[in-house]
């Protein structure tokens, strides 16, 4: 991925959350990934980590329209998802037909492999182990992940073997911000 997608990517997402009026912290940690697919159009995420404690944290997402984050499970992260803005349309791998999931604080059997769309204010819980992919219904949603620590590099469990989270990057500009996976 190159460093102008990275710096278009945040500067887009800095846009949304002015317009909506989600003032982010000082020197907040951003992450933008490809997954290392190299098509961050179609497959990507932009982030940021608002808080960052040894037993929880909260992130604001920037997720574009029909941008997918791929099919994916936390063996140790448990997470609410929370649709800020827009419309947030998530998918559930199972081996089972249904998969039982709070969404709004109300237990629900979701059936596998089928959309459920999230409208501004709604939430979903997920335990770990449940397979989601997400991506916005919209032109672009704005999400919240309130969850318990997370560990990027050790807790993430892609469905495609060939998918990484993060991604190299060519540095054809100078950076905007400071990544999180960025050297120190």
């Amino acid at each position: 991925m190159k460093r102008s997608q990275i710096n278009n990517a945040v500067t887009e997402a800095m846009g949304a959350f002015n317009e909506h009026h989600w003032v982010l912290p000082p020197n907040p940690k951003w992450d933008v990934t490809d997954f290392g697919l190299l098509d961050f159009d179609k497959i990507g995420l932009t982030l940021v980590n608002l808080a960052e404690q040894p037993e929880y944290c909260e992130k604001i997402m920037y997720v574009r329209e029909k941008q997918v984050t791929p099919m994916h499970h936390h063996k140790s992260k448990k997470e609410d998802i929370i649709c800020r803005w827009g419309k947030l349309a998530m998918r559930f791998d199972s081996k089972e037909e249904t998969i039982r999931l709070q969404v709004n604080g109300e237990e629900r059997d979701i059936p596998t492999g089928e959309l459920l769309v999230l409208m501004a204010g709604e939430r979903i819980t997920l335990t770990p182990g449940v397979d989601h992919a997400f991506w916005a219904e919209s032109e672009y949603a704005i999400v919240g992940e309130v969850s318990t620590a997370n560990d990027d590099t050790e807790d993430n469990f892609f469905k495609d073997e060939r998918i990484g989270r993060f991604s190299e990057i060519e540095e054809d500009e100078p950076p905007l911000v400071k990544l999180v996976s960025d050297p120190e």
